[in-house]
């Protein structure tokens, strides 16, 4: 009795046994980690498993090394994060330091979920693959089939627990929308953004369309159709992100569940500032071909991907903060 008024006023429901679908999900979740993870601490443990005689992974091992060792970090959060989505403990876990986490875990698997299986078809219809893995061994291709496929379960996967759960813990926010035209803070991000938006989304719209203005002399030898089928892909995320943005902002679209806009202005701005965060700092750390170096224009629009995607998180946390403050309020 004493604990389920104590879950009542903290707001957060009570906790009940796990359905067999969590518990299958978080499963699926944590084994789809455990052959990425294998491979990395191989790599760091010297072995050269998948990776071809001349791949320039043999010239820089202490870079790959550390680099590893941050991609292992970073797989293993998705481990914690399956537990914390199905134990006890994860309802006592502060919103914050929960959304953080997953928002980048979605924003970073969400393009690989959508990119891969298309990439596959391209394929299977006759377009080609990496030219510079064919110019150039860097790793066998059974490497990337087990890398992504894995990808693709944890994203599926972590994302139907985290629904399950802020369902559960926050679902009364989401509900409905609410009355009235909208704040003017979260208007004035939402149109920043598609501002911003014009110059990443003009560059990709254009590489999808076989221009090359802007890319290094190594990127224009290596396009293939994986190339244009990633910059479409990266156009659409942007304009996911910016609808979901001005829908939230501007409280249109009502005939339309509130969630649909979340779940754009989400994937969206995830993918596009994880990425470009990721490009960036790929690019910082130095490329000894010269042609392989990103070009003014590449590192403009990985910084416009980044400004877009933190201003439509703006957003959506401007409108779930006042969703959760007006759900607080008595009536």
């Amino acid at each position: 009795m004493t604990q389920t008024s104590a879950s009542v006023r903290s707001g957060a429901p009570a906790w009940v046994p796990l359905s067999r679908t969590r518990r299958a999900l978080r499963a699926i979740a944590i084994a789809s980690c455990l052959p990425y993870l294998s491979l990395k601490v191989a790599w760091i443990a010297g072995s050269r498993a998948g990776i071809p005689e001349g791949s320039s992974l043999l010239e820089h091992r202490g870079t790959m090394a550390v680099a590893n060792s941050v991609t292992v970090v970073m797989d293993g959060a998705v481990i914690v994060l399956a537990l914390l989505l199905t134990r006890p403990w994860g309802r006592r876990v502060p919103a914050w330091l929960l959304v953080g986490p997953t928002w980048v875990a979605s924003g970073l698997l969400a393009p690989i979920v959508a990119g891969f299986p298309l990439q596959l078809l391209v394929t299977a219809f006759g377009g080609s693959g990496d030219v510079r893995t064919e110019r150039e061994p860097f790793l066998d291709a059974w490497v990337f089939g087990v890398v992504y496929t894995g990808f693709i379960v944890q994203g599926l996967a972590l994302g139907a627990l985290f629904v399950l759960y802020a369902r559960d813990r926050w679902g009364h926010v989401w509900r409905t929308w609410p009355d009235g035209p909208g704040r003017r803070a979260p208007r004035v991000l939402a149109v920043a953004s598609a501002v911003v938006a014009l110059f990443p989304a003009g560059m990709h719209l254009a590489w999808t369309c076989g221009a090359t203005a802007g890319l290094s002399e190594g990127r224009i030898s290596d396009r293939t159709g994986d190339f244009h089928l990633l910059e479409a892909l990266y156009f659409g995320f942007l304009a996911a992100a910016v609808t979901g943005a001005w829908l939230l902002a501007f409280r249109r679209g009502r005939v339309l569940s509130v969630k649909v806009p979340l779940a754009l202005a989400w994937i969206g701005s995830g993918a596009m500032a994880c990425w470009g965060v990721w490009l960036s700092l790929v690019s910082l750390t130095g490329v000894d071909d010269i042609t392989e170096q990103p070009t003014v224009l590449m590192n403009l629009t990985y910084a416009g991907q980044m400004v877009v995607g933190m201003l439509v998180v703006s957003v959506g946390v401007h409108f779930l903060a006042g969703r959760s403050g007006a759900a607080r309020r008595p009536a």
